[in-house]
């Protein structure tokens, strides 16, 4: 069985800047989508970003200009580089692997996720 195991997370000031990572138990992930998902309390888990193994890549509204999501193939692990963190960003965040080239935005597709982490965010 593939794990995924999540680092980063914590709590930190509203302003800040965090970085997540996720490695993959097994180098196995290099034709596949990674994406990212965050859940708030009392909402569904959304995607906001996806990187696929060749040239895409998506990052939705609320994160544009402020959150990254990149991959490194050689270490099999994706990563989410967030800036400008505000309150409404705390969440569960996870990492996502689905056995495809594409990158859905439904989480039911995907095969494999992180642990979660949680993000704290304070004004």
């Amino acid at each position: 069985q593939v794990q995924l195991t999540e680092s980063g997370g914590g709590s930190l000031p509203s302003g800040g800047s965090m970085r997540l990572s996720c490695v993959a138990s097994e180098n196995t992930f290099r034709s596949n989508c990674m994406a990212w998902f965050r859940q708030i309390p009392g909402k569904q888990r959304e995607a906001f970003g996806r990187v696929g193994p060749v040239s895409f890549k998506h990052i939705t509204s609320f994160a544009t200009g402020r959150f990254n999501a990149s991959r490194d193939n050689l270490k099999n692990t994706p990563f989410l580089q967030m800036n400008s963190l505000k309150p409404e960003d705390s969440a569960v965040y996870y990492c996502a692997v689905i056995t495809s080239p594409a990158c859905p935005l439904d989480a039911d597709p995907y095969n494999f996720w992180g642990q979660g982490t949680q993000v704290t965010v304070s004004a």
